[in-house]
C-alpha cells in the first residue's frame, strides 16, 4: 500500500524520535543523478540545521568508519556530475549481524540517529533489515537506471541512461541503413526491460526482447523472414541483457544460423548507460527526492521510500518495495507491436 503525501502513515511508517544527525549513503549500481540527490539532501539538512554526515562506499563506509561531515560546500558543483561523490560498493559483511554491530556502533558514537539511502531494491532491503535490528530511521531514495521499483514513475537515472541508450541506437540506424543491414543491440536491465523498451520505440526498433516476456525465437524469425520479403534490410533488434532467451550474441548466432544471407552485426552498449551527466528530468526528481526524504525523516517517518506518482510524492513501506516490480503494462507491448510492422 503505497501513501501519498496528503495520505496519514501508520504505525509501521511513523515514529516518535527526532532525528538531529542524519547520514546520506549510495549503494548498489550507481545512476546519473546521485549527486543531485546527495545535494539535495545536504542542504536540505543544513538548511533545517541539522548535522549531515556523507558515508563513503554504501554500507561498507557504515562498517569500516568512512564517516565524514558535510556542509553546502561539500555538494557544490556536483549536480551535472554523473556517478557518485560518495562512492558506492556491495558490503557482504553489512550482510552479518557482526557487520551490522559494527555499522551501528560506528553510526552512534557519532549521534547519527537517521539514514537516507539512494540505490535500488538491494540497498532498501539492507536498510529494512538494520532498522528493524537499530531501530534508526532510514529513508530510501530510488537510484537505479532499471526503473524496476513499484511505487514511482520513475527512478533516479533511468532517463539518462534511456536518452544515452536512444542516441547510442540513433547512430547504429545511419550505418544500419547505409550497409542494409540487420542490428542486434544489447542494452542493460538484468532483471528489468524498461531500457529495452522506451529506447526501442523512441527509436524504431522492428523488435524488442525484455526479461518480463517470454522470447518466442520463431516468431523473431518469422518477422525477420516477412520484411526480408517486403525488401525491408534494415532492422533494428534491441535485447535487454537479461531476456531469458539470452543476450545479444546469443541472439545473433541463432538467426545467423537460421538465416544466412542476413547480414547481422552485433552491438553492446554496456556501461556507457550508467555514466554521464544526467538530465533535466533526473536532476529535478533527485533534488525533490532529496529534498521531501529529509522531510520524512523531521516529520518523524520511518521506513519508506519516497518517490514521485502522477507528479506527486508517494511514500511507499521499504518491505514492500522490496517484494514488488514495476510491472510492464500491456499496452507498452501492443505499441512495440502494432508500430513495427
Amino acid at each position: 500500500m503505497t501513501q501519498q503525501k496528503t495520505a496519514g502513515f501508520n504505525s509501521n511508517t511513523t515514529m516518535s524520535k527526532k532525528v538531529h544527525k542524519i547520514g546520506v549513503l549510495t549503494s548498489g549500481g550507481d545512476s546519473p543523478g546521485m549527486n543531485a540527490a546527495i545535494r539535495a539532501v545536504v542542504r536540505t539538512g543544513n538548511y533545517h540545521k541539522l548535522e549531515m554526515y556523507g558515508i563513503m562506499r554504501g554500507y561498507s563506509g557504515m562498517v569500516e568508519d568512512d564517516i565524514f561531515r558535510m556542509e553546502n560546500r561539500s555538494v557544490a558543483n556536483i549536480i551535472q556530475r554523473g556517478g557518485t561523490i560518495l562512492k558506492t560498493a556491495r558490503c557482504m559483511e553489512f550482510f552479518t549481524p557482526e557487520g551490522r554491530k559494527k555499522a551501528y556502533d560506528n553510526l552512534t558514537k557519532r549521534g547519527i540517529d537517521g539514514l537516507v539511502i539512494i540505490g535500488g531494491d538491494g540497498s532498501f532491503r539492507g536498510a529494512q533489515t538494520f532498522s528493524n535490528e537499530y531501530d534508526i530511521p532510514c529513508i530510501g531514495l530510488p537510484g537505479t537506471i532499471d526503473k524496476d521499483i513499484a511505487g514511482t514513475d520513475f527512478t533516479i537515472g533511468f532517463d539518462t541512461a534511456v536518452n544515452t541508450a536512444v542516441e547510442a541506437i540513433d547512430k547504429v540506424r545511419d550505418t544500419a541503413d547505409a550497409h542494409d543491414r540487420l542490428f542486434v543491440i544489447e542494452v542493460m536491465g538484468r532483471d528489468a526491460g524498461y531500457i529495452a523498451l522506451h529506447s526501442g520505440i523512441a527509436t524504431g526498433a522492428e523488435n524488442i526482447l525484455i526479461p518480463e516476456r517470454k522470447t518466442n525465437i520463431e516468431d523473431v524469425i518469422k518477422s525477420l523472414e516477412e520484411r526480408e520479403k517486403r525488401k525491408k534490410l534494415v532492422n533494428l533488434i534491441i535485447v535487454a541483457e537479461g531476456d531469458e532467451f539470452g543476450g545479444a550474441n546469443e541472439l545473433t548466432n541463432v538467426i545467423k544460423d537460421r538465416l544466412p544471407k542476413m547480414e547481422v552485426r552485433v552491438c553492446i552498449l554496456g556501461h556507457i548507460q550508467r555514466g554521464g551527466s544526467p538530465t533535466c528530468m533526473d536532476r529535478v526528481i533527485a533534488s525533490r527526492m532529496g529534498y521531501h526524504a529529509v522531510e520524512c525523516l523531521m516529520e518523524g517517518r520511518h521506513n519508506v521510500f519516497v518517490g514521485i506518482l502522477n507528479n506527486k510524492m508517494n511514500y511507499t513501506p521499504l518491505n514492500e518495495a522490496v517484494k514488488k516490480k514495476q510491472r510492464i503494462n500491456e499496452e507498452w507491448m501492443n505499441i512495440v507491436k502494432i508500430l513495427a510492422t
